[in-house]
C-alpha cells in the first residue's frame, strides 16, 4: 500500500469515536478517595472531612479533581482479558501499528472542569479522535502525535469534565550497537609482583617461598616476614582450597564488571591467602568454608588472572 492511501486510511479517523459512553466500574466513593490522597500526600481536608468540607460551602466532601480519570478507568482484568470488547481506540492502534509506530509515550493532557465529582456519582466517558498530525521526527523516532477529546458525565449525561489528550505513537529508533565492554582495570604491576603476572599469564598460580626458611607468602614482597631474607623462589599451587571470607558487590558499578560480584578471600590448600573473584556460582549460594577449585579469565591478551568455583562442580 502507497504512502498516501495508508495517511489517507489514519485520516479517516479523524472525528471518529474511539471510545463509546462507558460507565465506570464503580462510583465515587470515600475508600478510594482515601487511597488516592494517602498515595499522593495531599492533605486537603475537604476530600475526606465532612465539617471542613461544608466550612467551605460544600455539602460535603468532594473527590481530587485529579483523579478524574480513575473512575472510569476499566481495570486491569478487563484490560487483559481475551474476551474484552475492542473498541475503535483498539482498531486505531492497530492500524498504527501498522505502520510501524508500536511504542506510545503522553505528551500532555489539559483539563476542563464544569463540577466536582462527589461520593455517589457514577461517572462515565466517551473518546473522539481529534487530529493526527503528520509524521514528525522526534528524539524517540519517527512518530505521530494523536491527539483526543474525552468527554465525563454524571449517571444523568450532564458534563463534568473534558479532556484534551496528546500522546506520541512512534517508531522506534533503531538502536546502536552496544559499546564493547569496557576493559578490566589494570594491575598495579611492579618489580615484586611482576613474576606473579607473568607466571599468571601461563595459567600458572605461583606462591613466593622464602629461599631460607621456606615459608610462603602472598602478596609477594621484596623481603621474608618471619626471617627477613631477601632470597627468594617460587612453588606452583595445587589451585584448591576453601572460601575463607567473601562480600558480594553491587555498587559502585565498574563497566567492566558484570553486577553482582562476588569478591571472596580464598585460603589454598598451602596455607596462603588470596583475593579473587568466584565464578560458577550464584551470589546467595557462596558460604564460608566452601571447598573451592582455580579456574582462569583472560580478560584482554596481556592479563590472566585467576578465579576460583565451588569444588562440586569441578567434579560433576
Amino acid at each position: 500500500m502507497s504512502d498516501s492511501a495508508y495517511e489517507d486510511r489514519l485520516q479517516a479517523w479523524v472525528g471518529r469515536e474511539l471510545v463509546t459512553r462507558r460507565p465506570g466500574q464503580d462510583p465515587v466513593n470515600v475508600p478510594m478517595i482515601r487511597h488516592w490522597v494517602e498515595a499522593m500526600e495531599d492533605d486537603n481536608p475537604v476530600y475526606l472531612d465532612e465539617d471542613a468540607a461544608r466550612a467551605t460551602g460544600r455539602d460535603g466532601v468532594v473527590a481530587p479533581a485529579s483523579m478524574l480519570q480513575a473512575w472510569t478507568m476499566r481495570g486491569y482484568a478487563a484490560s487483559v482479558s481475551p474476551d474484552a470488547e475492542r473498541t475503535g481506540s483498539d482498531e486505531l492502534t492497530d492500524l498504527l501499528a501498522e505502520g510501524g509506530y508500536t511504542s506510545v509515550v503522553a505528551t500532555d493532557s489539559e483539563f476542563e472542569f464544569h463540577r466536582e465529582l462527589v461520593p455517589g456519582d457514577h461517572v462515565s466517558v466517551e473518546e473522539t479522535l481529534e487530529a493526527i498530525s503528520p509524521e514528525k521526527k522526534t528524539a524517540l523516532g519517527p512518530g505521530r502525535f494523536i491527539s483526543t477529546v474525552k468527554t465525563y458525565r454524571d449517571a444523568s449525561g450532564e458534563i463534568v469534565a473534558t479532556q484534551r489528550w496528546r500522546m506520541l505513537r512512534f517508531r522506534p529508533a533503531a538502536k546502536p550497537e552496544p559499546a564493547p565492554k569496557a576493559p578490566r582495570p589494570r594491575p598495579a604491576i611492579n618489580h615484586d609482583n611482576e613474576f606473579w603476572f607473568a607466571a599468571a599469564r601461563e595459567h600458572r598460580l605461583v606462591i613466593q617461598r622464602c629461599a631460607d626458611c621456606k615459608s610462603l607468602r602472598h602478596p609477594p614482597g621484596p623481603c621474608c616476614p618471619q626471617c627477613g631474607s631477601f632470597g627468594w623462589d617460587t612453588v606452583e599451587s595445587a589451585g584448591e582450597g576453601h572460601v575463607y571470607t567473601y562480600v558480594v558487590n553491587h555498587h559502585p558499578r565498574h563497566p567492566a564488571f558484570d553486577y553482582p560480584l562476588v569478591v571472596a578471600v580464598i585460603e589454598l590448600t598451602e596455607g596462603t591467602r588470596l583475593i579473587a573473584n568466584m565464578t560458577g556460582v550464584e551470589p546467595g549460594d557462596v558460604e564460608i568454608g566452601m571447598p573451592v577449585v582455580l579456574d582462569w579469565i583472560d580478560p584482554d591478551p596481556d592479563l590472566s588472572l585467576p578465579v576460583f568455583r565451588p569444588a562440586v562442580a569441578e567434579e560433576s
